[in-house]
């Protein structure tokens, strides 16, 4: 099993950027395939971005296709999340999974760990 711990969430005004990290520990980090997703106060969760197992795949979601990039460091054992030109809808808890195969963790299913998520708040 792996575990993931989330960090670098904050408050940031609008137009601004905040990178995001996630931390694994456990079972070999560079065989998951790994995603962020958020989720907005009264809204559900939603997937935001996924890198397959070597970094050679990457999926975002529409909202923040050109403004996000994610991208890992298998020898740190860490995914990051860099969010440029931040917009007040973006403000959310993010939280970063797990997955063993790079489809289900786009589609948000069969993940195999979560992290308890940090938050990101974003000022008009």
């Amino acid at each position: 099993q792996v575990q993931l711990v989330e960090s670098g969430g904050g408050l940031v005004q609008a137009g601004g950027s905040l990178r995001l990290s996630c931390a694994a520990s456990g079972r070999t980090f560079s065989r998951y395939a790994m995603g962020w997703f958020r989720q907005a106060p009264g809204k559900e969760r939603e997937f935001v971005a996924a890198i397959s197992w070597t970094g050679g795949s990457t999926n975002y979601a529409d909202a923040v296709k050109g403004r996000f990039t994610i991208s890992r460091d298998n020898a740190k054992s860490t995914v990051y999340l860099q969010m440029n030109t931040l917009k007040p809808e973006d403000t959310a808890v993010y939280y970063c999974a797990a997955s063993a195969f790079f489809p289900t963790v786009v589609a948000g299913t069969a993940l195999a760990a979560w992290g308890q998520g940090t938050l990101v708040t974003v000022s008009s």
